[in-house]
């Protein structure tokens, strides 16, 4: 392993420990003190263990469940997704369940809007810092991420339709007002991780220049993506320059600005969203 692979390991290392430690807190003192159900693995564990316990009489601790279903679609997408990705996610999943096993419970809130409210955003926090440092937070982040990487597209809306189904399970069993504030708490968790995950959102960037050449070699020499090249003229100047069109995942922008105006610091630079791509788009693979 090369001084590179060295420092993004550590880098890596240190937002998965950061990521599980705002997850554990989201769990012990928001979702457990109100009885509310968290989303994907987490939420289906934690109800599973609690169907055990009052059905059954069997006390099955819920991490144990959470960690076993992880490890279980760990080895599922391993060769499909990156190899860097999924060791880190399940460290990330395992240091959760540890963190959460042993951290005190304390009753922050007492109104369960409230905590419906921040606590979702506090695990969407922590879910968006280990997807936005090359890792996840496990369970249906690994299909999620599968998919995405297959389809090119945000999966989080059908991760949303599954915990929905997955707290009307709970209302059934628990009833209807656990199950509302637990959709509100996986709402808003799922709202942070679609704002701060930028892998699968798109941006197209619009370059007006006189140096097209230097542009393009700024930015070709960092980023590995295509640029059209488009003769145009200004309307008012009647002055030749070039259009360079292009787009790129929305986490790359910042950085193809920069390069580009590297190449040219007079250069007129648009960004726009762009909804979908189709066709031969380089999506840069997960480690």
């Amino acid at each position: 392993m090369n001084k590179i692979d060295k420092k993004q390991i550590i880098k890596m290392t240190f937002w998965v420990v950061l990521s599980s430690l705002t997850q554990a807190a989201s769990l012990t003192n928001f979702s457990v003190p109100a009885g509310i159900y968290p989303s994907g693995v987490s939420g289906f564990s934690r109800l599973l263990s609690d169907v055990f316990r009052d059905f059954m009489n069997f006390d099955l601790p819920y991490f144990y469940i959470y960690l076993l279903i992880n490890l279980v679609l760990a080895a599922v997408v391993y060769r499909s997704i990156g190899k860097l990705f999924t060791i880190f996610s399940v460290l990330q999943t395992t240091l959760v369940a540890v963190f959460a096993s042993f951290f005190p419970v304390y009753h922050i809130l007492d109104d369960r809007l409230l905590i419906a409210l921040f606590g979702g955003l506090l695990n969407g926090f922590g879910v968006s810092l280990a997807l936005t440092n090359g890792a996840s937070s496990g369970g249906l982040d690994f299909l999620s991420v599968y998919f995405s990487n297959k389809f090119r597209r945000s999966m989080w809306d059908y991760v949303l339709i599954f915990n929905s189904i997955l707290v009307c399970v709970s209302g059934l069993l628990y009833g209807w007002e656990t199950a509302a504030y637990s959709i509100i708490y996986q709402y808003v968790s799922n709202l942070i991780v679609n704002r701060m995950h930028k892998r699968y959102t798109h941006q197209a960037i619009i370059i007006v220049t006189k140096q097209p050449d230097a542009v393009i070699d700024s930015v070709l020499s960092n980023v590995r993506h295509g640029i059209t090249k488009i003769s145009a003229q200004g309307a008012y100047s009647g002055e030749n320059e070039t259009m360079l069109y292009m787009v790129v995942n929305s986490f790359e922008t910042s950085e193809v600005v920069k390069y580009a105006l590297e190449g040219d610091p007079k250069a007129f630079i648009e960004t726009r969203n762009t909804l979908n791509v189709y066709g031969n788009y380089y999506q840069k693979p997960l480690d």
